[in-house]
């Protein structure tokens, strides 16, 4: 059964970090490309990090380059993002995603909350 949880999400206030992560089961992992996505209230799910297949290369939209670290452990079967400088903008729930192919999977999301 594939799964895919997150968790470290929670409060935190702007300027602050926290970091996600991102338990993979089910699947072979390392074959995966993997992504964060998040959706803000009232917001489309929007892609804010990527490691690309082959090679590892990470990709980031503007409104998160330079904050933001994707990266994965494929022994532990681990994704995580590394989050610093937060905005209350960043507030919104994130999920991981894995992809193969035509195949696809998403975790249930953890909320991260920005605020003073």
């Amino acid at each position: 059964q594939v799964q895919l949880v997150e968790s470290g999400g929670g409060l935190v206030q702007p300027g602050g970090s926290l970091t996600l992560s991102c338990a993979a089961s089910g699947f072979t992992f390392s074959r995966f490309e993997m992504r964060w996505y998040r959706q803000r209230p009232g917001k489309e799910r929007e892609l804010v990090a990527g490691m690309l297949l082959p090679g590892g290369r990470r990709t980031y939209p503007d409104s998160v380059k330079g904050r933001f670290t994707i990266s994965r452990d494929n022994v532990k079967n681990m994704l995580y993002l590394q989050m610093n400088s937060l905005k209350p903008e960043d507030t919104a729930v994130y999920y991981c995603r894995a992809i193969y192919g035509s195949l696809g999977y998403w975790g249930q999301g953890t909320q991260v909350t920005v605020s003073s």
